[in-house]
């Protein structure tokens, strides 16, 4: 079995090891992903639990306000913002849809 080998200068093989270890770097360094532009408000919270915000998905909801995937599943599901759940359970025929 023959195969094709191409025979490379010891100038080009150091350019290939500089630029493998260019893209792992590139390839290595995380990206951040679903990152918060600001901390959530009060006003936020209410937002997303009773108001124009309610019926929409957590990363929809995160990508208008400019806040994570975790902040928006955290408050919904009770676990940030208790003191907001508090008021609005006080509130007649308010039901908190993302919590079963």
């Amino acid at each position: 079995m023959t195969e094709s080998i191409t025979k490379l200068s010891l100038a080009e093989l150091t350019s290939l090891v500089f630029e493998l270890q260019a893209r792992i770097v590139v390839l290595e360094t995380p990206k951040p992903t679903n990152t918060s532009q600001r901390e959530m408000t009060d006003d936020d919270a209410r937002r997303i639990m009773s108001g124009d915000l309610a019926q929409t998905k957590h990363k929809e909801a995160s990508e208008k306000l400019g806040l994570s995937y975790g902040q928006i599943y955290s408050c919904r599901l009770g676990y940030t913002f208790k003191h907001i759940h508090k008021e609005l359970s006080q509130i007649a025929g308010y039901k908190n849809s993302w919590m079963k």
